[in-house]
């Protein structure tokens, strides 16, 4: 196994018949069209000042992660679902049809993918809270309840990604999702990005949000030990409170495990997040694999790009 070098981290999201890359400077989605052929879509990266601000505090730069991950996520995810079962020849007429609301759109997206967050962890974090309130009569203490609470939480999970695991286009998507970290290990790994060499690679990585997800309900049930489960509207509403609480301290778990992960003694400590990842990855077919190479070579050759001119600039 080659040696991994300091480089820069790159994340990725798969979307429909898809993955996107993200850089320091730009984001890059690559699209399986119907004609076989690839397609991009390319955004620049940007942020307002107050979202550089807080990425640079610990504990607050998670949350200012998961917006900006959820607003951009959302723009690259529209695209392939727009253009995957598109011909090429009929672009023109949604492309017609983007300039007549472009501005309208992007922050349409941008307001939903955080929305959809936040409405989905509401969800997540408050139905296993009232179900397990109902158990009061057997398991009466804070700490039982709280035990039971974060169980409910964990299976609800679980079987929601296997429900949707299970139809076609999720699955795909998922396979996509192996792809992804597959492109990423390969090239942490120093080696040529080929699909050869890609798809021997391992489909799980430490820093993929499956693990971010499930290291919420691990942190959430240290976190809610501190607060009493008795009386339910308190209940729920220290809940919704400490949501920026366990997200920000979810990030930092997830940080950490990635930077540990070459130490053979505490490597372990990101096994839960990698074990989820059984679920939410599957093993991509070669063609999947050239579009994800070819997403992460255009981000490369992107980045290198805008490198190369701010670098002239200073000189």
């Amino acid at each position: 196994m080659a040696k991994t070098n300091k480089k820069p981290a790159y994340g990725g999201q798969a979307v429909i018949e898809g993955v996107m890359f993200g850089g320091r400077h730009h984001y890059v989605t690559a699209v399986r069209r119907t004609d076989q052929s690839i397609d991009y879509f390319k955004l620049p990266r940007k942020s307002s000042s107050s979202l550089t601000a807080l990425r640079r505090i610990p504990f607050i730069r998670g949350i200012a992660a998961i917006i900006e991950a959820s607003a951009n996520g959302t723009k690259h995810l529209n695209f392939s679902s727009e253009r995957y079962e598109v011909h090429p020849d009929e672009d023109q007429k949604i492309n017609e049809e983007e300039k007549s609301s472009k501005l309208t759109m992007i922050f349409g997206l941008a307001v939903l993918g955080v929305l959809s967050f936040l409405f989905s962890k509401f969800i997540f974090v408050l139905v296993p809270a009232a179900l397990a309130h109902l158990t009061k009569p057997i398991f009466s203490s804070d700490f039982s309840q709280v035990m039971v609470e974060s169980f409910l939480k964990l299976m609800l999970l679980l079987g929601y990604i296997y429900v949707v695991s299970m139809t076609p286009l999720i699955k795909r998507v998922f396979q996509y999702h192996g792809a992804e970290h597959k492109v990423i290990n390969c090239y942490e790994k120093n080696l040529p990005i080929t699909v050869e060499n890609v798809q021997k690679q391992s489909r799980l990585h430490y820093r993929c949000g499956s693990s971010f997800i499930l290291f919420t309900v691990i942190v959430g049930m240290f976190v809610y030990l501190l607060v009493p489960t008795d009386p339910l509207w308190i209940r729920l509403l220290s809940r919704i409170a400490l949501i920026p609480v366990v997200l920000g301290i979810s990030f930092e778990v997830l940080q950490l495990t990635n930077k540990v992960r070459e130490v053979p003694v505490l490597k372990f400590l990101g096994y839960p997040g990698l074990w989820l990842q059984l679920l939410t990855t599957k093993e991509p077919s070669d063609d999947q694999v050239e579009v994800a190479i070819a997403s992460f070579n255009e981000l490369l050759r992107m980045e290198e790009e805008t490198d190369a001119y701010k670098k002239d600039i200073v000189i």
